[in-house]
């Protein structure tokens, strides 16, 4: 098989094996399909099951190279295979339920979406012949599969399950034009999982990314100056598309700056670094000022997260053009690298992080000695899994930490990061792992920490607890108004009954302190870096 050139880990040639000749009994369709994934590099399951999908799990217990990894709500399970494809650049295949499995899952495969990861689904459905029948686990799974998905099938036979299989996983891995990520849905009939099949299927090969025309090269770099910015995303987050970018900068005097939700961003000492388009969208636009020129790679323009009155959609100043450099399925690495040689930029010529003299925080818990304290403390690797609360504001801390990873909320469904964070403990057993989670946000997929102890994945959890829903607060005092009422405040608030996040966490086999002072905090974090398996920290703010 071709390998290209990718941010992400392509498939690798090593996983082929057991040809058809060796296989010595006929298989039914669900084994046909679990065994040619397995041939072809996929080889871990999120699972949360049902009787429709019994046949699926005895195939997996059929072939050992498939790891199953179960969880006990369906979103655990979507936003794993997500946080598992962003480190892997493999899909992870889930295991669903009928329709109401997959909308339970939906939330974080909307995210996954959001962050383009190969992700395959396999959920269950009827025996054909049973469906017209409308027994009560009876849906319009195609539906709910066409809104977080690039390719869906659910009319696959015992005899073509595999193969098509193999077509899942091609679409998973290319670029799509057109569409914002690369999810597939098969929605597996239970007769096409039971009945005899042929054979294993072959894997497919996946189209190379198209590459950016040398026209398109020579009119931007003709555009370059210290007017302009190039915003980028998809694989121009990859460290090589980003010091190309950076050389571009040192010859031209542009700006280079992310999206504001990056799906994976290898940050910190040593490594190229780059500003990050902030969240409000007044913010946005204070950002943009001065710029004339946006050159967008791998990009669109930037859009406001909400609508506001008397607020604009497209966050660009009236005055700059906005200029594409490439789509989202173009080599958008292939493009800087381009205009970088282009422009004759030498290849050392570029700027890096730098370590920072981080001290260790004191006194008050709050965001920012959070911030200062996980920058100064996490390891060199630590894979970081964002979500909605605070946890965010360490972002730009960590760029001058330890090299480390960020997995950053995409879509802006919350509930992402403790899924999120078991994908990438499964994807990478060798690097520590923390998440950083709101106190709502957390009650949204508190099951993963129950996957995190049954697994024994060294996550390291820390819950930003200031007892109510602060981004919506903050909303509301956007519309203009000078306070919060009582009613609307108890929307907001989570104090009713306070949560003990570390006796829940206990429940499900993750020890757990509660800390309430930045000094408190650095010796729990410090421990539980060091320490292998799940931990959770409760920062009380």
């Amino acid at each position: 098989m071709k390998t290209k050139r990718t941010w992400c880990v392509p498939l690798d040639s090593r996983y082929y094996y057991e040809p058809v000749s060796r296989q010595k009994k006929a298989m039914n369709g669900a084994e046909s399909l679990i065994r040619s994934f397995t041939a072809a590099g996929v080889n871990v399951c999120f699972a949360n099951p049902g009787t429709s999908e019994m046949h699926l799990v005895q195939a997996v217990d059929a072939v050992p190279e498939m790891r199953a990894v179960l969880s006990l709500f369906e979103g655990v399970c979507t936003g794993a295979a997500d946080g598992y494809g962003r480190m892997t650049g493999i899909p992870a295949t889930t295991l669903l339920h009928l329709g109401p499995g997959l909308g339970n899952g939906i939330a974080n495969l909307h995210n996954a979406r959001r962050a383009s990861t190969p992700v395959i689904n396999l959920i269950g459905n009827h025996a054909l012949y049973h469906v017209d029948y409308d027994a009560p686990l009876t849906s319009d799974i195609d539906t709910l599969a066409k809104n977080v998905s690039s390719w869906v099938k659910g009319d696959s036979t015992a005899s073509s399950l595999a193969s098509d299989g193999m077509l899942a996983l091609q679409f998973a891995l290319t670029a799509k034009p057109g569409s914002a990520g690369q999810i597939s849905t098969m929605i597996i009939p239970a007769d096409a999982c039971w009945n005899e099949a042929g054979a294993a299927a072959s894997y497919l090969d996946v189209p190379e990314r198209r590459t950016v025309d040398d026209k398109v090269i020579t009119e931007v770099a003709q555009l370059l100056d210290d007017n302009s910015m190039i915003l980028i995303n998809s694989d121009g987050l990859s460290i090589e598309a980003r010091i190309a970018a950076n050389r571009i900068s040192e010859k031209t005097g542009c700006r280079v700056s992310m999206t504001p939700f990056p799906s994976r961003v290898d940050g910190g000492a040593g490594l190229p670094g780059c500003e990050r388009l902030p969240y409000f969208p007044e913010q946005v636009m204070a950002a943009l000022n001065g710029v004339e020129k946006l050159i967008l790679a791998g990009a669109d323009a930037p859009v406001s997260f909400f609508a506001y009155p008397n607020t604009p959609s497209i966050l660009v100043p009236d005055n700059c053009a906005v200029v594409r450099l490439s789509e989202s399925e173009e080599d958008t690495t292939q493009a800087l690298e381009s205009l970088a040689d282009f422009l004759s930029v030498a290849g050392e010529g570029y700027s890096i992080n730098q370590l920072a003299d981080l001290e260790l925080p004191t006194g008050e818990l709050s965001i920012r000695t959070i911030s200062a304290a996980i920058a100064a403390l996490i390891p060199e690797g630590t894979i970081i899994c964002g979500d909605s609360g605070g946890g965010g504001a360490a972002f730009g801390p960590c760029q001058t930490a330890r090299p480390n990873t960020w997995l950053n909320l995409t879509g802006g469904s919350i509930g992402q990061g403790g899924p999120v964070a078991v994908g990438a403990a499964v994807a990478c057993p060798d690097r520590p792992v923390l998440a950083l989670l709101g106190d709502g946000a957390s009650m949204y997929t508190n099951q993963s920490f129950w996957t995190q102890a049954r697994e024994g994945l060294n996550v390291t959890t820390v819950i930003f607890n200031n007892s109510k829903y602060g981004i919506l607060e903050t909303e509301y005092l956007r519309l203009g108004v000078n306070e919060v009422g009582e009613r609307a405040a108890d929307l907001f608030d989570l104090s009713r009954p306070a949560i003990d996040f570390v006796q829940l966490g206990n429940s499900m086999g993750v020890p757990g302190q509660a800390v309430e002072t930045a000094e408190q905090f650095v010796v729990a974090l410090e421990r539980s870096l060091s320490e292998s398996g799940p931990s959770l920290i409760e920062a009380r703010l």
